[in-house]
């Protein structure tokens, strides 16, 4: 066996993965095929290159991805660091000029004693390693192919076709009813019921509202399982009624009659404090889906823990293929991190990298692997990614709705959500004390 850990991928999950791995005394070999071949949506060579929006999302530490971020702060995380040096002016966003931004990952990952970084590209995973894998959603063919025969082919995919979910306390379950369609499988589903004129009002909504227009590189050729709802209500009016909105096997006890039309609400989560609008993957910008879906019965005041979106991605079914310390089941001697686990954002990709590399340091070190909290921000995601239903197994950003309740119920959501975050600190903390992570 070698004794470095390779990393096959620059991006930010592989950058944070090779920072936490030397840090801890391990030899780092970081392949980025970047600037040799590039891709359809990269400019530069630089490692960490942003290619999309310059934000890292929220600041504010009384927020899901600011206690991630925190949390990631504690780790002495390069990502963070950086962010901040290149901080612009975004409000209560982390957002950077990313040329410095990357150029500053860059360059301290290039001054590191214990990492090389080769200008290659990698096709093959090897075994003669401990082994990083982080190539993001623009995974090349080559990589994607081996990878593929590695996943047994059906739990890796291409692209996201994400419905929106929705923060469960938000929902007004007066105007809603629990119940499965012909009452199979118990009152699984949260049904929000429209009568013909609230259809007709959601639907021309729905028509005239703006929608994102792909990049060339993320362009998804649909099938019927990932049709955005839009582009299947041009189909005619009643398309609908029999597809993610029909009401066939429903009756809603408050008028007796089945409705027009009814929306599947599915929990997303064991502790039923997210739910998933079924069917809804769609390219409504962010404010349209605030606006139209809001239409829909109980959703008036919906609060948006992610929103829908279709787009390039390669990721596999975590929940099938993962375990916890982010190694393959099938390949313990291969770790997977970043958006090719099954997380969306930034952040979400770099603190799964460091996870990566501090789990390969220790192996590498002999130690035992580790896992974090289930009550912190990673602790929460890496849960979600890996032990979630992996018949509906989406990319999922950091939110509220992933952590596990509170042991004591808290009316204010703002001390609610101050009470998560001290618990998630408290927690992590307390993980890389015991373990003797820092």
């Amino acid at each position: 066996m070698r004794d470095d850990i390779v990393i096959i991928g620059g991006g930010l999950a592989g950058s944070e993965a090779a920072w936490q791995a030397a840090n801890r005394g391990a030899r780092v070999t970081l392949y980025e095929m970047r600037p040799k071949r590039g891709t359809a949506a990269h400019k530069t060579g630089n490692l960490a290159e942003l290619v999309c929006s310059n934000s890292l999302g929220s600041a504010d530490s009384v927020s899901a991805p600011g206690i991630l971020k925190d949390e990631m702060r504690h780790l002495n995380s390069l990502t963070i660091h950086a962010a901040e040096q290149a901080r612009v002016p975004a409000g209560a966003a982390l957002a950077v000029d990313r040329d410095a931004f990357a150029l500053e990952i860059t360059q301290t990952l290039e001054g590191h004693p214990n990492i090389r970084i080769l200008r290659e590209e990698i096709t093959d995973i090897p075994d003669d390693c401990l082994c990083i894998l982080a190539t993001g959603p623009l995974t090349s063919d080559g990589l994607a192919q081996t990878l593929s025969a590695l996943t047994y082919s059906k739990h890796l995919s291409f692209f996201d076709a994400i419905s929106p979910i929705i923060d469960s306390e938000s929902i007004n379950h007066d105007k809603i009813f629990a119940a499965s369609r012909y009452g199979k499988g118990g009152a699984d589903y949260l049904n929000c019921p429209m009568d013909e004129t609230t259809y007709n009002a959601f639907y021309d909504a729905m028509m005239a509202a703006e929608k994102v227009q792909p990049k060339d590189f993320e362009q998804v050729p649909y099938f019927e399982g990932c049709v955005p709802v839009e582009v299947m209500a041009e189909r005619g009016r009643q398309t609908l009624l029999f597809g993610p909105l029909k009401p066939v096997g429903l009756v809603d006890p408050q008028t007796g009659r089945r409705p027009h039309a009814v929306l599947q609400l599915r929990a997303e989560n064991q502790h039923c404090s997210s739910y998933n609008m079924v069917g809804f993957q769609t390219k409504l910008t962010y404010p349209e889906q605030r606006n139209v879906f809001r239409m829909i019965p109980g959703l008036e005041q919906a609060e948006f823990l992610r929103y829908g979106s279709i787009h390039r991605n390669t990721f596999v079914n975590s929940p099938t293929l993962l375990k916890n310390t982010l190694q393959l089941k099938v390949k313990g001697t291969t770790f997977l991190a970043g958006c090719l686990i099954g997380v969306e954002g930034y952040v979400e990709s770099a603190a799964t990298g460091g996870l990566a590399g501090l789990n390969a340091a220790r192996g590498l070190a002999g130690q035992p692997l580790v896992s974090p909290p289930l009550e912190s921000a990673h602790g929460a995601l890496i849960h979600h990614i890996t032990t979630s239903n992996p018949k509906y197994f989406q990319p999922m950003n950091t939110n509220f709705g992933l952590f596990p309740p509170l042991p004591k119920t808290i009316r204010d959501k703002a001390q609610k959500r101050q009470a998560i975050q001290q618990r998630a600190l408290d927690e992590f903390r307390q993980w890389t004390t015991q373990y003797e992570i820092l």
